[in-house]
């Protein structure tokens, strides 16, 4: 079966769906920020990350919604309010679809508007990237999660 954007947008919302869910199981908001041995970033710089990475690739780059990243930002930020981070997460929930919906199936055989690491790849490969790099770090935000939830973060 060939794929379409639409199947890279039932992911991508499944996965969504779950960040939010993260979010919320964190025990108190100051958790999100809270530093954890061995692990170089908190949940909420993990979870703007990824909403900074997805308004990226898929809102600038195939949406054309000029937006402009900053990822020191994301990374570095602190003490940004839970209610913030969900309302930014369900915010793209609702641009994902109405760009992937009407992405043309032909766009993914085409090259990506952006160079990634100064190189050219299909579209298809992007968003092949997207999907395992938010993966990557959604279990990265379960464990740091789970971790301050069982007091492991001293």
């Amino acid at each position: 079966m060939a794929l379409n954007p639409k199947h890279y947008r039932v992911i991508l919302m499944r996965e969504l769906k779950k960040l939010h869910e993260e979010i919320v199981a964190y025990p108190q908001e100051a958790s999100l920020w809270q530093a954890v041995p061995g692990l170089s970033n908190p949940g909420g710089n993990l979870a703007i990350h990824l909403i900074g990475n997805l308004n990226f690739y898929i809102g600038a780059a195939l949406g054309q919604t000029g937006y402009e990243r900053d990822k020191t930002y994301e990374l570095t930020v602190r003490e940004v309010p839970r209610a913030e981070i969900l309302e930014l997460i369900e915010g793209l929930m609702r641009l994902l679809p109405s760009i992937l919906d009407h992405l043309p199936k032909e766009m993914l055989e085409r090259d990506f508007p952006l160079a990634l690491e100064g190189k050219i790849f299909s579209t298809e490969l992007i968003l092949h990237h997207v999907m395992a790099h938010f993966g990557y770090h959604l279990g990265q935000i379960n464990y740091h999660r789970r971790m301050i939830s069982a007091g492991l973060n001293s």
